[in-house]
């Protein structure tokens, strides 16, 4: 259970993203910011009290995996990483430039903390399955944890990786659903209609359980959960979460930042972050 002190701690931490990319897409001018707001108060628990890491080794064995499977959301994985020490945040202002580090799509050949390359939809959830199961077989005490984006899970491959995971019994994987109910041109609901997420998990054989995207508290105690199951998350998210102007901007996949957006935007943030360092 999470104490107050490090309650705060991620929530601080969850801003500290936002803004990042803010300062990320502000840079080339565009990019997907809807789904990378809504994804980073998850990763603010991950990286912030639940996963295994080492910035300054970050091929090291023991490590827990983290694999972005909408990878075009990297703006929020490259912030957490930067911040979290993998790389120097001012790297973060290369994104998608020639010659990056950062580019589009994660890369784990290009970037420190990246574990898997993604973007291909529907692949990371393959890979992911993959390695949870290579990690048993070499009898590893770590988890994976894999977040796919609800658009995404239109893949067929998604179900059959899932299908895998839990005839393999991988209780060492974490599968998470950005459920922010609007993909690339449109709703979830009018484009196809995913349904009951959690019902649907459980009877592919998960453990499964539907968590509000940012109660971070709840999000820290389904994310330790050891179950003999692997466990699936659904994320019940806003797309653009933490900028009201984003959120309710319909079509918020991908959104023009300009030098004036970007300076509001991160003006909300930096409101919202003083407002937590503030509350003794």
């Amino acid at each position: 259970m999470l104490d107050d002190r490090q309650l705060k701690e991620i929530k601080k931490l969850a801003i500290r993203i936002k803004i990042g990319v803010i300062d990320e897409l502000e840079e080339v001018g565009s990019g997907h910011l809807g789904g990378s707001l809504s994804a980073a108060d998850p990763l603010a628990v991950l990286y912030g009290a639940v996963m295994k890491y080492d910035p300054k080794n970050p091929k090291w064995e023991e490590r827990d995996k983290f694999v972005l499977s909408k990878g075009h959301c990297g703006p929020a994985l490259y912030a957490t990483l930067a911040i979290k020490g993998f790389f120097p945040y001012e790297e973060l202002k290369t994104l998608n430039k020639p010659h990056t580090n950062l580019p589009s799509h994660v890369d784990k050949n290009k970037t420190p903390g990246v574990d898997m390359t993604t973007g291909s939809l529907g692949q990371g959830a393959s890979t992911a399955v993959g390695m949870a199961l290579g990690e048993k077989l070499r009898g590893k005490n770590t988890r994976v944890f894999l977040m796919t984006g609800d658009g995404e899970i239109d893949e067929g491959q998604v179900w059959e990786a899932a299908m895998f995971a839990a005839a393999k019994g991988l209780n060492n994987l974490c599968w998470m659903v950005d459920f922010n109910k609007k993909q690339l041109d449109g709703t979830i609901k009018d484009i196809l209609d995913t349904g009951d997420l959690e019902a649907k998990f459980s009877a592919f054989g998960f453990d499964a359980v539907t968590v509000k995207g940012d109660d971070y508290a709840a999000l820290y105690e389904v994310f330790m959960k050891r179950s003999d199951k692997p466990v699936a998350v659904i994320l019940d998210t806003i797309k653009g979460r933490g900028i009201k102007e984003v959120e309710e901007t319909p079509d918020n996949h991908s959104m023009t930042v300009s030098h004036e957006s970007a300076a509001r935007w991160r003006d909300e943030l930096k409101a919202a972050l003083s407002a937590i360092e503030g509350d003794k």
